[in-house]
């Protein structure tokens, strides 16, 4: 484990920078889990994420001449804008590679901070053995995201936040990806209280890290796949998962439709922007895949809220559907003036919302003189669609179909 003396150091080096974010109450989802749930939000952090906090106190404790050699990371986007963030501050040049996949947002606010952005590789391990080339070809100085004793202690100061206001917390659930935050979170807990379970949290898509834990053995991926990009994290770090094997109690893993609906839950009913990976503690509790955490005060970390909008509006839309607050249906119609009108007064008749129309006339496997007409609709909820379909039958429209 990481000394938690340098995890206090840290916590010094960062004050005059880092926010001391909420660590708050969620009555709603203490009810659904049955557990007394406190959400540490990391997602309102300076840069948007957890990992300014190693970020920074990793430049801080570097040498005024590794300073002026510049520094570079390779990130899918929040170590990314920690390091940019913490470069600026010093005057240090800050070079950072990202995957080709990372979202827009990640990308421009890593360019807002004044570094340079080189985009390469599929994934993060791609763009960081092209760090590692560029930092040696261009003396600058390799701040790894998570392979660093320093970055690791930045990363517990989240620990010491949570502790200063609950100290009688019994679970802390801590999203992994590299094992960074959960190396320095489990360090500090257990230094101050062994007997608080610190629990890490997986992408089912991202399964190095777990096996490996479960198996006390390195084990690298072929690929990964998640919408938690944060945490797609291909190979194991023999470093982070010696530090997971000595303080982390358990990981359990989420896919990505339950990071969905968290991610979706988090947005509808905390009024929070969380990212994949930041909501990853929080799936474990709606989906109950821990059940023995009933009845406990359990800590959960939103590691961070770089939410792509692209994919936030997906997430939001399939919810819609799922929740039946959205429905789409196609119908086969005479094509012939008056035809699509009946179908929309028979509609209206149950204040059923059109959003959307499409009319087809020209598929292969229409009779000639028929349209399909696909439509998307605003409903309040499965009986509403119920209705709506019962209504299209009694009119004779059978060949409707929900999708």
């Amino acid at each position: 484990m990481v000394a938690v003396e340098k995890i206090y150091q840290a916590q010094e080096r960062i004050n005059e920078v880092v926010v001391e974010t909420p660590f708050s109450y969620a009555p709603l989802l203490s009810s659904i889990s049955g557990s007394e749930v406190f959400l540490k939000k990391e997602n309102l952090q300076v840069t948007g994420a957890f990992k300014i906090r190693g970020a920074f106190n990793k430049i801080a404790s570097l040498s005024e001449r590794e300073r002026s050699q510049g520094v570079i990371a390779a990130s899918a986007g929040n170590h990314a804008q920690g390091v940019a963030f913490s470069a600026k501050h010093f005057g240090t040049d800050a070079t950072i590679v990202m995957p080709e996949s990372t979202p827009l947002n990640k990308v421009d606010g890593v360019k807002h901070y004044g570094a340079k952005v080189i985009l390469f590789g599929a994934n993060y391990d791609e763009a960081y053995s092209h760090a590692i080339a560029y930092a040696d070809k261009h003396g600058q100085v390799f701040i790894h995201p998570f392979e660093d004793e320093e970055v690791i202690a930045g990363q517990g100061t989240v620990a010491l936040d949570i502790i200063k206001y609950h100290k009688d917390i019994d679970a802390i659930l801590v999203p992994v990806g590299g094992g960074g935050l959960i190396s320095g979170v489990a360090s500090a807990i257990k230094a101050i209280d062994p007997g608080i379970e610190v629990i890490g949290v997986s992408a089912k898509g991202a399964p190095a890290l777990k096996r490996s834990f479960d198996e006390k053995r390195v084990i690298d991926s072929t690929s990964v796949r998640t919408i938690a990009d944060g945490i797609a994290v291909r190979d194991t770090s023999s470093i982070t998962l010696a530090h997971m094997l000595e303080s982390v109690d358990r990981i359990v893993s989420v896919d990505d439709e339950e990071i969905a609906s968290a991610i979706l839950f988090l947005l509808e009913r905390q009024k929070l922007v969380v990212e994949g990976a930041g909501a990853v503690g929080v799936a474990v509790l709606l989906h109950q895949k821990l059940p023995d955490l009933k009845g406990k005060k359990v800590a959960v970390i939103l590691s961070g809220g770089n939410m792509d909008v692209t994919l936030l509006s997906v997430i939001i839309e399939k919810g819609l559907i799922k929740s039946n607050r959205k429905m789409k249906l196609t119908v086969t119609l005479m094509d012939k003036p008056g035809s699509l009108m009946r179908l929309t007064e028979l509609l209206q008749q149950l204040s059923a919302n059109i959003v959307h129309i499409a009319y087809d006339r020209t598929s292969t496997d229409l009779d000639y003189g028929d349209a399909h007409v696909t439509i998307h609709l605003e409903t309040k909820g499965k009986a509403h669609q119920d209705e709506i379909r019962a209504l299209l039958e009694e009119h004779g429209y059978l060949k409707q179909k929900l999708l």
